[in-house]
């Protein structure tokens, strides 16, 4: 609901432009969007002269069924092939949804994205430094073990090693996702082509972890190396390597704690709205139970990050310049900064 609140904040901020197009990357089983677009419900009045789609880029074809019982009821069907989406369908709450394979399909215009533990799951290159320079660390058969994996680091630079190691890197294990790299970029182009803003909730770190990649499977961690296929795979984002990725096209707040921001978003009073509202004590066991899980930094309170990408505008007026006095003060973006309760 927060996260909702934030895009019609910021659609406000940018002077509610007359469309407004949200999309999702891998939307999981489409629940957070069904959260957004409830929000939007309630806020319709305010959003009333607006052209609001949602668009969903998903690759599994699972997903995409669980997403569309979820959103439309299950009332979609497939586009014509000369389109760029492969099914549409419109939400319970009225609002045209698509879905595409990939980013490059989503039309351009006004667009608000959300990248939610979209890139944790992105496959990664893992480098070692070692006396000779830079390894790349490599999947093999372990020769003792039939059907065992194990890693081991290549003889001599790879290319990847040679492409993916900033000169400046102080750290001795490095994680790189060149696939977030791009799609970043992507992002970055299209912000400051056609205007809007990104929203990147993720487990991560500004450039000071190092390997973080594992396995979860049932919620425990599992080796990543064994039974391939059984598992989750993650390994945490890397925020300093996508700010480096969209430098010059577009503003990055971020990376800033859960908990830091849905405070700045209100989510304290947001609590006591909800308990006050829920008569029975299971709903209010519940939403205390969320609440911990959210904010704890025992939980998720800490390990959760939010990244933003905005256009440059955004944060500088164009014309800093000259007639600084004349120019109205900038909103501050929600969650990046203290929000005020006047």
């Amino acid at each position: 609901q927060l996260i909702g609140i934030w895009y019609i904040s910021e659609w406000m901020a940018m002077g509610k432009p007359s469309t407004f197009q949200l999309v999702e990357l891998g939307p999981g089983r489409g629940t957070l969007t069904e959260d957004i677009l409830r929000v939007f419900k309630q806020l319709s009045s305010v959003l009333s002269k607006c052209d609001v789609s949602v668009h969903l880029v998903e690759v599994s074809p699972k997903l995409s069924e669980i997403q569309a019982v979820m959103l439309t009821g299950g009332k979609v069907q497939p586009s014509p092939e000369d389109e760029s989406a492969y099914m549409k369908g419109i939400s319970k709450t009225g609002i045209p949804i698509f879905w595409y394979r990939d980013i490059q399909d989503v039309p351009p215009g006004y667009s608000f994205y959300l990248a939610h533990e979209f890139f944790d799951a992105l496959p990664i290159h893992k480098f070692q430094r070692t006396e000779k320079g830079w390894r790349e660390v490599l999947v093999d058969i372990d020769p003792e073990v039939p059907d065992q994996l194990r890693f081991v680091l290549s003889p001599s630079r790879t290319p990847a090693t040679q492409n993916f190691i900033q000169p400046e890197e102080t750290r001795d294990h490095v994680e790189v996702c060149p696939e977030a790299g791009v799609i970043v970029q992507r992002l970055a182009s299209r912000i400051e082509k056609d205007g809007g803003a990104a929203l990147v909730a993720d487990y991560g770190h500004d450039g000071t972890k190092t390997d973080t990649f594992r396995g979860f499977q049932n919620h425990k961690l599992h080796d990543v190396l064994s039974a391939p296929g059984t598992a989750d795979l993650t390994a945490d984002v890397d925020f300093s390597y996508l700010r480096k990725m969209a430098q010059g096209k577009t503003a990055t707040l971020g990376p800033i704690k859960q908990r830091e921001f849905l405070k700045n978003m209100g989510i304290d009073l947001r609590l006591q709205v909800l308990l006050q509202n829920s008569g029975d004590t299971a709903t209010r066991e519940q939403l205390l139970h969320s609440y911990d899980m959210l904010m704890n930094p025992e939980k998720m309170g800490d390990c959760f990050n939010f990244f933003a990408l905005l256009p440059h505008h955004r944060l500088v007026h164009p014309d800093k310049k000259d007639k600084q006095e004349s120019k109205s003060p900038l909103p501050p973006v929600a969650g990046f900064h203290e929000l005020l309760l006047k």
